[in-house]
């Protein structure tokens, strides 16, 4: 009786995957439009960026992959019924999501204070870092309360078949924001001149 139940679960569970990636998707389009957009403009006004990106961006792409690797380790944790582990590697990859976003934030610090780039500037091109890295800093917040999320389910007696759904909306969602940044990060290391 309770393996059909856990059936029912899992059927009842698939529409909401089905939203999740409907919502990647939508925010998939939403960074093709804010870098064709980009594309345009600075082909249209002759001018790209003309400015090196921060060291402290690649620093915080290095995060963001490290705390990739530790959501896949508190899946396959959660899969293999290890609890504790699967907390400890939540709680791993929310701190490197933490990081990540303080990271971006003394970013926009070292643009603003140290080499004078601000989102309101003559050339507009720039400003465009401040909404690419904007914008995806909008997605890390809500990937945390994603994580935050599967991390309270982790701690209560919840059905596994529960347990595994969390661990895998919350993978769906984080590692398609640690993609974004690695493609945003490129995008704008490509346009720097």
């Amino acid at each position: 009786m309770a393996q059909i139940q856990q059936e029912k679960d899992r059927l009842n569970l698939a529409p909401k995957k089905f939203n999740m990636w409907l919502f990647i998707f939508t925010s998939f389009m939403l960074f093709a439009a804010l870098t064709s957009g980009f594309i345009v403009y600075a082909g249209g006004h002759g001018h790209g960026l003309n400015v090196i990106m921060p060291d402290i961006f690649r620093y915080s792409t290095a995060v963001i992959v490290l705390s990739s690797v530790t959501l896949f380790l508190a899946s396959k944790a959660a899969k293999g019924l290890e609890f504790k582990k699967q907390r400890l590697f939540l709680w791993l990859t929310f701190a490197l999501g933490v990081t990540f976003c303080g990271l971006q934030i003394y970013g926009w610090y070292i643009l603003t204070a140290k080499m004078g780039i601000f989102f309101v500037n003559p050339n507009a091109s720039r400003s465009f870092i401040y909404i690419f890295t904007g914008v995806h800093l909008v997605h890390i917040i809500a990937g945390l309360i994603v994580i935050l999320n599967a991390l309270r389910a982790s701690y209560r007696n919840i059905p596994q078949v529960m347990n595994i759904y969390k661990m895998e909306m919350t993978s769906i969602f984080w590692h398609f924001v640690d993609i974004i940044w690695i493609y945003l990060y490129v995008f704008l290391l490509l346009n720097q001149y």
